[in-house]
């Protein structure tokens, strides 16, 4: 009775930990973020595309997990030519559907924060990021978070882009093609590779733990 008991308790723990992993995507959750400061400021929500938030963590994969080529004296920045020739098909975009890219940001840091810390605290930091969050040039965004083999440091990107939403950045199939590590907004892919899970699923975690223990001392 005790290791059937046991055997549902796993099992439900599986399942509520897909759940949770599932609803708490940190790329969803900093689109969020993001457009509820625009609504504030008066700027009009911006749809989420797939395919652009795809190339976003392709965006962070150049940086080859280099933090310090993000921001300061050695900021850099992938070249142009790299969407169409490396971004796009890697993530299965039609090359002939990428619209300009209108503003990006992008952050970097060796901890993990929370989607709302990391738009405040790290992504709008001065003037010109919150001209970028605010241009009336954006139609579309999208997002993506990642780590570096799986731990820090942790990458944060949101690339705006023009163009109409149905017909840019359209993915093969309609599917963008599977990015680890990492997440990014418009799918409901699974969160890998960022670190979050600990902090989404340390609940589930402490009651599973509780509850075995009182099934072995039964």
């Amino acid at each position: 009775m005790a290791i059937a008991t046991w055997i549902l308790l796993v099992s439900l723990f599986f399942f509520s930990a897909s759940a949770a992993d599932s609803k708490n995507n940190p790329a969803d959750e900093l689109v969020s973020v993001l457009n509820k400061n625009r609504t504030a400021h008066k700027s009009s929500a911006l749809p989420d595309n797939a395919g652009l938030a795809c190339i976003a963590i392709q965006y962070i994969k150049a940086y080859q997990g280099k933090c310090d080529d993000v921001g300061g004296s050695n900021a850099k920045v992938p070249a142009d030519a790299e969407f169409v020739e490396t971004f796009a098909p890697n993530c299965g975009v039609q090359v002939t559907t990428l619209a300009p890219i209108t503003g990006r940001l992008i952050a970097c840091q060796s901890h993990y924060i929370s989607p709302n810390e990391a738009f405040s605290e790290l992504l709008i930091h001065n003037q010109r990021s919150l001209d970028i969050l605010y241009s009336k040039n954006h139609t579309q965004v999208g997002a993506a978070v990642s780590g570096s083999d799986g731990g820090g440091p942790y990458f944060w990107c949101i690339l705006f882009g023009s163009g109409n939403s149905t017909n840019s950045f359209v993915l093969d199939g309609g599917v963008a093609k599977s990015q680890r590590p990492g997440c990014f907004s418009g799918t409901d892919d699974e969160c890998s590779g960022v670190g979050v899970l600990a902090i989404y699923l340390w609940p589930y975690t402490f009651a599973i733990s509780i509850l075995m223990a009182y099934v072995f001392l039964l």
